[in-house]
């Protein structure tokens, strides 16, 4: 695990939400239409999503976020 922030243990998409579960076993989640790539994106693009120990990737859109990113949005919730 990295030491500065927790990392992405799996991430999935469902009915236009992303769920990441985090190696600590803390869960978020988001609505695609929060972010504009995402929300214009088929099912299948969005869930096409590969994990790194800063984020979530999503190939088939070109579209990165990081896990701080997500944190500091959800925090604002």
């Amino acid at each position: 695990m990295n030491t500065l922030i927790d990392t992405p243990k799996s991430a999935k998409h469902s009915s236009g939400m992303i769920t990441i579960l985090m190696e600590s076993g803390v869960e978020l989640a988001f609505p695609c239409e929060a972010y504009p790539r995402l929300g214009a994106a088929t099912d299948e693009e969005r869930s096409n999503i590969e994990l790194s120990p800063m984020g979530l990737h999503w190939p088939d859109l070109d579209e990165d976020l990081s896990i701080r990113g997500l944190l500091r949005a959800h925090a604002k919730r």
